[in-house]
């Protein structure tokens, strides 16, 4: 990578921007060649004696680098990013010519072309310094000895070195001047050293094959990245908008205003979020949630951006901006995902830091000491140490790290799985336990009311009225079901309810035509002092068959109770076979009452039932499944999921029917609340894991047989560059499986 191997010591960090619209004030650049966490932390060095700098947002992905700071200040770090050898374009100029096909500084500090398939530009130059270079081994080899062809060679060498190699010494000698050790300065000092020695024919060599091969690197690194930026070609540029005449436009994606009305064709893509308002079809959603079958859509649906309208003609009221939309926010948060280190990459970022200066020191030893105690000749300790030079860059153990786990990122959000950092991705395969909400979660999350009856003497069409009022009010799926069953006992034009608000965990209360009614679960009854055994022993009755009862209380005493049931997801049984097959054990934490909990946990194989749990009692259950099991994922819906969320090792939210909060609160987002999500989220984890290891292993492998040739055996420079970049090729392609899983 560029200045990819650059591993002095770290500063304190500059604080980074979250997510949300760049603000005002803030000034957003494009780097073309930083492009991996390494040059992150070397831009961050450079700018960190800056005063006024309020935060950085770096994007590794889009090549991007917003900064928060007054203008004395930014023009300091513009000027202080530029002496470190990185060029600059403001953002408004990169994104201009930055479509599908941008320009990308390659690792040779050459602009290229990544077309999708078309040659880069600097392909031809490097190709040119090749044969330059097999010109210089061919005089070298065949010609005969004399001043005039040794001349004649080193002059070919020489433009050989300067069509390959010109920025590899510019950023070379700035790296040296600044006492970094980077591949750049490496190489520098390798080739310099080589030709010096008189082995101009290996050094041109030596500066073409490594040129051509970081840009073949950088190439496969991109496709990575580009599994990621496909997901912005999802969405059409424009939409068929509606005009006040009623007539249709087409108009721009970013000139949609919300509540507007646009059109979708059959087989078109829908534009942005939206509801159904006419029209209905199957719509296939695999963009966004990864379902592999169409869902049928009709009035009143919801629709993402970027999906695809299969059968009929639909039209549909935008919900969110363009830049708001849920494709555009899955981009931005694996865009921010990547930009987290996993905890392997920082843990390689520490070994780098010390290999390559420990290896330099070596290098330099090698050249000094060798000749008094091998009896070495000083040419032959010198060309050796300068094969150790090479071979001192960690690029491929520094690179794996980042490509493998993009790709993993990358595959899972083609998947409908929103992982929001490294961390999580390898952390997922350590889970031991993982708690799985009832309502929304493990069911359907749509209850409906399946029996009601009024208690003692009260007037069973009052309390139908009273109970629908006080439903109505609140947004709980039980609350709604009961709504949704008591429509038409809502009397037209009702009286607003007085009073009304959330007994937390327990239901909602209000005041109706001046008295207070409560409608709660069994345990705030029991609070309450308003149970009876006669009212238990009808309770008992339906709990047991599964079903939630909520009751209509007064100052006198319970009115009428309702009886509500939510049936089990399909996927939930085979999700829950899919975690014990993995060794993971499944507990159920719900606030409903434990006879319930059971009927469905029976249903789905879970054995661990926690049931009557407020939001702190999830919060104290996940602390005793971590003392127990050891690392724990949480699972839910809803905002009393949200501490739960945050306290589990892994938090994973339902992204169709969770809350804003509960998503946020999460690590995992699964867009199409489909339980057997979680399976596959820790199935690829490990996979992940094993070729992060696969990497560390063959890259330390491949440095460690030659480092022992070059030092003792026959190694030339030519096979260090082989050792150094083939082992980058090799980790890059290796963790670049992942997007074919």
């Amino acid at each position: 990578m560029n200045d990819c191997c650059d591993h002095t010591e770290k500063t304190k960090d500059i604080p980074s921007a979250t997510t949300g619209p760049v603000p005002v004030g803030v000034k957003s650049f494009r780097i073309p060649s930083m492009d991996c966490p390494v040059e992150e932390n070397d831009i961050r060095r450079v700018l960190e004696p800056i005063q006024g700098i309020r935060s950085l947002n770096f994007q590794l992905v889009a090549r991007t680098l917003a900064i928060d700071a007054p203008d004395d200040a930014l023009q300091a770090a513009v000027a202080a990013i530029g002496q470190a050898g990185y060029k600059m374009q403001p953002f408004a100029t990169a994104a201009a010519g930055d479509g599908a096909h941008g320009t990308h500084d390659d690792h040779d500090g050459h602009d290229h072309e990544h077309d999708h398939g078309s040659v880069p530009s600097g392909l031809p130059r490097l190709v040119a310094a090749l044969v330059l270079a097999g010109v210089a081994e061919a005089i070298g080899f065949f010609a005969p000895e004399g001043l005039p062809w040794t001349l004649a060679g080193m002059a070919v060498a020489l433009v050989a070195i300067y069509l390959a190699g010109l920025e590899v010494y510019q950023k070379g000698l700035t790296a040296l001047f600044k006492r970094r050790l980077n591949i750049n300065a490496l190489m520098t000092v390798a080739v310099t050293g080589a030709f010096l020695i008189g082995q101009w024919p290996e050094a041109a060599m030596v500066m073409a094959l490594y040129s051509i091969a970081e840009l073949i690197e950088a190439m496969a690194v991109d496709r990575a990245r580009n599994a990621i930026k496909g997901l912005m070609a999802l969405a059409p540029e424009d939409a068929d908008m509606r005009q006040p005449g009623g007539s249709w436009q087409t108009v721009a994606l970013n000139d949609v205003p919300l509540g507007a009305t646009v059109r979708v064709r059959p087989g078109g893509r829908i534009p942005l979020d939206g509801t159904v308002t006419a029209g209905a079809s199957a719509v296939n959603q695999a963009p966004v949630t990864g379902e592999s079958l169409p869902v049928d859509k009709a009035v009143g649906d919801s629709v993402f951006g970027g999906t695809i309208n299969e059968t009929g003609e639909l039209e549909l009221t935008v919900t969110a901006a363009a830049q708001d939309s849920t494709l555009a926010r899955i981009i931005h948060a694996v865009e921010q995902a990547q930009g987290k280190r996993a905890p392997t990459q920082t843990m390689i970022d520490r070994f780098a830091a010390v290999y390559t200066p420990t290896v330099f020191v070596m290098a330099l030893a090698v050249a000094l000491l060798t000749p008094l105690l091998l009896d070495w000749t000083w040419l032959e300790a010198l060309y050796k140490a300068l094969v150790l030079l090479v071979i001192a860059c960690p690029c491929a153990l520094v690179v794996s790290t980042p490509v493998t786990v993009v790709s993993g990122l990358a595959t899972a959000a083609r998947r409908g799985i929103l992982i929001k950092g490294g961390t999580y991705l390898e952390e997922a395969r350590r889970l031991k336990a993982v708690a799985l909400d009832k309502t929304g979660t493990l069911t359907q999350g749509t209850p409906s009311l399946v029996d009601w009856q009024a208690w003692g003497d009260a007037d069973r069409g009052q309390i139908g009225q009273v109970a629908a009022r006080l439903a109505d009010r609140s947004d709980h799926p039980v609350s709604k079901a009961i709504s949704q069953g008591l429509a038409d006992s809502l009397p037209a034009g009702a009286a607003a309810v007085q009073a009304f608000g959330a007994v937390a965990g327990r239901g909602v209360q209000g005041s109706i035509d001046g008295s207070s009614y409560v409608l709660g679960n069994h345990r705030l009854m029991e609070e309450r002092g308003q149970c009876s055994p006669a009212l238990e022993a009808v309770l008992a009755v339906h709990e047991a068959q599964g079903r939630t009862v909520t009751l209509l209380a007064g100052a006198q005493g319970v009115l009428g109770f309702f009886a509500v049931a939510d049936t089990i997801r399909d996927s939930s049984r085979e999700a829950v076979a899919e975690l014990k097959a993995l060794g993971v054990v499944p507990v159920m934490l719900t606030g409903d009452n434990t006879a319930t909990a059971r009927a469905i946990a029976a249903q789905a194989g879970i054995d661990d039932v926690r049931g009557n749990l407020l939001p702190e009692d999830k919060l104290t259950a996940i602390r005793q499944l971590q003392t127990q099991y050891g690392p724990t994922g949480m699972t839910g819906d809803g905002i009393n999921d949200a501490p739960a969320l945050a306290q589990a090792d892994i938090g994973f939210a339902m992204g169709g029917a969770g809350t804003d909060i509960a998503i946020e609160a999460a690590d995992v987002v699964i867009m199409n609340d489909s339980l057997q999500r979680i399976a596959e989220t820790i199935r690829l984890s490990r996979r992940t894991h094993a070729v992060l290891w696969q990497n560390i292993s063959l890259a330390l492998g491949i440095k460690a047989v030659f480092f022992v040739l070059a030092v003792f055996g026959s190694a030339t420079m030519w096979m260090a560059v082989f050792a150094d970049m083939g082992a980058s090729l090799l980790v890059v392609a290796n963790g670049l499986r992942l997007l074919r899983r």
